[in-house]
């Protein structure tokens, strides 16, 4: 899968614990923007509207964001807002620009963009993790907003985090009444090593806004480089117990409690398998990779839980001879371990052998009631063995019990027509990269005649895979219905260059 709308995706601008600490300057955001250092063109009006391609929208993000980091930050506010306001209408977008100019302190463009998407069964369970993830609990000025967002980027990105917070505690009106002035000043603090100073003012901002989850996040990672390290696992702890609706959120949550881990273990070989689960979050699958290669010990309680999230690692990179091998080392040192469980569940599955598979996944679950993973794919398995009645029963009670499900969503929609609809979009509420759904969204819609209304939905799930055959698929039975013969046989052919045994594209052209 490509980077998800690499435009307005940058997968986790927040300050990260590595940017916070000022020590692993290499690592990078979960599904990040490449983002370009070297001068970039003068961003004017564009004079068209933007829409959701690789070059366009992309491009005009790239501008803006280049000239937060290069702290132009009034003309970067500026760019964004002539973005998110002349933009071809696209909720997909708006729901990435909501997040992501939360994520670096521009809360009224935030709202803008939120209140521009259409669609609010698509995005409310994002805007409402936005909202009590970033949100200030007093709503700024636009200049004071431009204003922390050039504190902002001299503390991360231009290596003046010293003379920007001096400057910026010395506005003593702007600290007395904005907790998200306190925010930077603590997380310029951090990155400039004064844990003492940073604990003061994050605990300023705490007060003012004590449901503000990304304060605590900053103050689970000042903790854990202070004298009672211990405590960043309890804050770590009741950010865990708030309710997160979207999956994006929640990755946000592992990560950071990986991070405590590493930042609080002692022995080395822990501290280095929590390094590595971070990465695994963050989608630095080699770094992770090549940092669990170091964690092993002469504990073998220990190496069962390395090898066995190499295997899950390995996997997500498709190097399956390597899981195979690593699951298979956990396995033989804990025969109860979930994600080893998992990943061989997973290996037998790819290769068709769903009893086996079946055995793994009812295994994993007994061994794991925390997540949703493992009894979906149990139903998922069920489903595979022809036991749709049984598959269907797990999905409703897995929708009961865990709320972020969108898998089981997605496939009670595929059964249930009454609630079709509704379950696709609950889907993408609490995964808005589900490109499954919305594909299926668009296929509804092809079925009602809704052309203009389908082809919006097959452009995220483009923008998402470019690859998915059953996005040309699609747009063949568009072009078709109106009557447009040579597109509808070329998107039927690229269907069958992408999958050559699809029988729906075959018969479409005759084959």
């Amino acid at each position: 899968m490509r980077n998800l709308l690499t435009i307005v995706v940058i997968g986790a601008f927040t300050v990260s614990p590595a940017f916070a600490e000022g020590l692993y300057d290499s690592i990078q955001p979960a599904n990040p923007i490449e983002v370009q250092t070297e001068p970039v063109s003068t961003f004017a009006m564009p004079p068209k509207k933007a829409t959701l391609t690789h070059n366009d929208i992309h491009n005009q993000y790239l501008i803006a964001y280049d000239r937060f980091m290069q702290c132009n930050v009034k003309s970067s506010y500026m760019d964004f807002k002539i973005l998110i306001d002349t933009m071809v209408p696209n909720d997909y977008a708006y729901m990435q620009l909501a997040e992501k100019m939360a994520d670096i302190g521009f809360f009224n463009l935030s709202d803008l963009a939120a209140n521009k998407i259409d669609d609010r069964n698509l995005s409310d369970f994002l805007v409402d993790d936005v909202k009590s993830f970033y949100f200030p609990a007093r709503k700024l000025k636009i200049d004071d907003e431009v204003y922390l967002g050039e504190v902002y980027s001299n503390i991360v990105f231009n290596d003046q985090s010293r003379e920007a917070t001096s400057e910026l505690v010395k506005n003593v009106n702007l600290i007395a009444n904005s907790d998200y002035a306190n925010y930077v000043a603590a997380l310029g603090y951090l990155k400039s090593n004064d844990i003492l100073n940073a604990d003061k003012y994050i605990d300023s901002a705490i007060k003012m806004n004590p449901q503000n989850l990304n304060y605590k996040k900053l103050k689970a990672e000042i903790q854990a480089q202070g004298k009672k390290p211990q405590n960043a696992l309890k804050t770590v702890a009741f950010i865990k117990s708030q309710k997160l609706y979207t999956a994006d959120f929640t990755r946000k949550v592992s990560s950071l409690e990986q991070y405590v881990l590493y930042k609080t273990k002692k022995n080395e070989s822990q501290k280095m398998y929590h390094l590595g689960y971070y990465y695994y979050y963050e989608n630095e699958l080699a770094k992770s990779i090549r940092t669990l290669q170091g964690a092993t010990s002469s504990k073998r309680s220990h190496n069962k839980d390395v090898y066995a999230l190499m295997s899950r690692v390995y996997y997500d990179m498709n190097d399956l001879e390597k899981a195979q091998d690593t699951a298979q080392k956990a396995y033989k040192i804990d025969r109860n371990n979930p994600t080893a469980l998992l990943v061989l569940g997973d290996l037998n599955y790819r290769k068709h052998d769903y009893k086996t598979a079946l055995k793994y996944y009812k295994d994993a679950e007994a061994n794991d009631r925390t997540s949703s993973i493992c009894p979906i794919k149990v139903a998922q398995t069920y489903e595979q063995l022809g036991k749709e009645k049984k598959a269907y029963e797990l999905y409703e009670k897995i929708l009961k019990t865990y709320t972020d499900a969108y898998v089981a969503y997605y496939k009670i929609a595929l059964k249930d027509k009454t609630r079709e609809e509704t379950y696709l979009k609950k889907a993408i509420a609490v995964n808005m990269y589900f490109k499954d759904a919305w594909i299926d969204l668009a296929r509804v819609e092809i079925q009602r005649q809704n052309f203009i209304e389908a082809k919006k939905y097959l452009g995220v799930a483009n923008y998402i895979d470019e690859n998915d055959f059953r996005y040309y698929y699609y747009q063949g039975l568009i072009a078709k219905n109106q009557g447009l013969k040579q597109d509808a046989a070329y998107n039927f052919k690229k269907t069958l260059l992408l999958n050559p045994n699809y029988q729906p594209a075959k018969e479409e052209l005759n084959l």
